[in-house]
C-alpha cells in the first residue's frame, strides 16, 4: 500500500507460520490519526470509529471481502453490527 490506510489486517492462518498458533486469527492494527480523520468527518466520536475500524478488520481475517458492492455493503452492515456498544450487564 503506498498511501495511509485506516485499518490493516494480518493474517496468521496462512503462509508460513500459520501453524504457530492455531487460535489465533491474526493481527489487527487501526491508524488512530486516520481514525480520527473519519470520525471527524462522519459526526462520531474516536471510540466508536475505532470499533468500527477494529470490526473491519476482524471481518477481513475472518474470509470477508470489500471489494465488491454486495462484500462492501455486507461489511458495513457486520462492522455496525459487531461495533455498537453493548451496555454492561450487572
Amino acid at each position: 500500500i503506498d498511501s495511509s490506510t485506516d485499518v490493516l489486517a494480518f493474517s496468521m492462518s496462512e503462509g508460513e507460520f500459520a501453524s504457530l498458533n492455531p487460535h489465533m486469527i491474526g493481527d489487527v492494527v487501526v491508524s488512530v490519526e486516520r481514525a480520527l480523520e473519519q470520525a471527524e468527518r462522519a459526526g462520531r466520536d474516536l471510540t466508536s470509529e475505532m470499533r468500527m475500524l477494529a470490526a473491519h478488520g476482524t471481518l477481513h481475517l475472518l474470509g470477508y471481502e470489500d471489494e465488491t458492492t454486495n462484500g462492501r455493503a455486507r461489511m458495513r452492515r457486520l462492522a455496525r453490527k459487531y461495533s455498537a456498544k453493548k451496555e454492561a450487564r450487572r
